[in-house]
């Protein structure tokens, strides 16, 4: 009778285990992953969200002059999936954690190899690929989870901002496309479909070679002859090389295709490129 009862006991601590397992909680600093599309590639920051919660942050909750993890409960991890430069440093693509020591007048910023650490624990300087030092910003607006965001993206830079309380601190990244681009026609114009349009653009906007954009345009034309932005790219570069009258030209047989195409944008585009290039 006595191990039957033993038995009872045994059974029902079981199911009060079990049902105490089934019970889930919202996490204080959840995680959040995202993922930006930069250069020829990507960066993606995985990092938990702490929240405020009427404490002071800097230099209270999270110590001045100490590494931090640079968000909650685990390391925070950057993935590059094409090398890039911070703070003039070339970083190689891979997964790294990124740690900061915040200070009141300085940050130094760390991207390290350790990214398989518990937080600071297993930190090793040695395994630094980039440590900086950055003046952390003030924000008039107080910033109540801590937050990572990407901004000012453009083709070879971008920011990664750390937001928390009143603090912006900005990590400034750099990459090179041109190159990469530039092999990328030249292997492109060996084939039989070669990409002029392509070439066009690259010219113009990436090496700043205007006779070539402008050749490279108008072989682009010649296949689509309907093609009412290219006539407007066309004017563009004309208009940068110092031919207004060729440009006016390009925009005028733009305008009258988007017509034909009731392509409102690039009517109202032409409208303001014709305005410019009367006044000059």
């Amino acid at each position: 009778m006595k191990r039957l009862f033993l038995v009872c006991i045994a059974i029902a601590f079981l199911f009060v285990q079990i049902a105490e397992a089934q019970i889930k909680f919202p996490s204080p600093a959840p995680v959040q992953t995202i993922k930006q599309e930069f250069g020829l590639g990507n960066i993606e920051v995985t990092y938990s969200r702490p929240g405020a919660n009427e404490r002071r942050v800097f230099g209270d909750l999270v110590p001045y002059d100490r590494l931090w993890r640079t968000g909650a409960n685990a390391t925070t991890k950057i993935v590059f999936s094409e090398p890039v430069e911070i703070s003039g440093r070339k970083v190689d693509p891979g997964t790294y954690a990124l740690f900061t020591i915040p200070g009141e007048e300085s940050w130094e910023v760390i991207i390290n190899k350790g990214f398989k650490n518990t937080g600071t624990e297993g930190y090793r300087e040695s395994e630094d690929v980039v440590r900086f030092k950055v003046e952390p910003l003030k924000t008039k607006l107080k910033t109540e989870c801590f937050t990572i965001q990407f901004a000012d993206i453009k083709p070879e830079s971008c920011a990664l901002h750390l937001l928390w309380e009143k603090k912006l601190v900005v990590i400034p990244i750099t990459t090179n496309v041109k190159e990469k681009i530039r092999a990328q026609i030249n292997a492109a114009m060996l084939t039989d479909k070669k990409p002029y349009w392509q070439a066009a653009q690259f010219y113009y906007e990436y090496d700043h070679n205007f006779s070539r954009a402008l050749d490279n345009v108008n072989k682009a034309t010649e296949s689509n002859p309907k093609s009412y932005w290219m006539y407007l790219y066309k004017a563009k570069i004309q208009k940068e090389m110092g031919d207004n009258t060729g440009a006016l030209e390009s925009s005028k047989l733009s305008m009258t295709l988007s017509k034909e195409a009731k392509n409102d944008d690039y009517i109202r585009m032409n409208e303001k490129l014709q305005k410019e290039l009367k006044r000059n």
